[in-house]
């Protein structure tokens, strides 16, 4: 039994994770930045982000930074050799508020919230 589970040890990746919940950006512009990062080394991630105009590239990238640290933390790995494994942006809640318009009517207002969460792992050495 031991040597069986020494082999899907050796199998898995280490997969080092960081979430933030509850952000206030809408999921669907989140994701747009998070398709732009799945994958990628953490340094060409870093650059990525640092330089792109949109502001879930700000909240992506604090995510990322903290599985860095988890990485280094917990792990006892070194944060900057780490791969993008995996990149999730879910719905979160939406706030719901209203806006007066002409006429006395209202309109609604969905404040949209997402959820994401970043899996790092080791990139394989060659």
């Amino acid at each position: 039994m031991a040597a069986t589970a020494k082999k899907q040890e050796e199998l898995e990746p280490v997969l080092v994770r960081a979430s933030a919940r509850f952000v206030r950006i809408s999921p669907r512009k989140a994701r747009l930045i998070a398709d732009q990062v799945r994958g990628q080394h953490i340094d060409d991630a870093r650059s990525l982000l640092q330089f792109s105009p949109r502001s879930a590239a700000d909240e992506i990238a604090k995510v990322i930074e903290s599985a860095a640290a988890n990485a280094e933390a917990n792990h006892d790995l070194i944060g900057d050799e780490m791969v993008v494994h995996e990149i999730r942006v879910d719905e979160g809640p939406t706030l719901k508020r209203y806006r007066p318009r002409a006429m006395g009517r209202a309109t609604p207002i969905n404040k949209r919230t997402c959820h994401i969460s970043v899996a790092l792992t080791p990139e394989e050495e060659d």
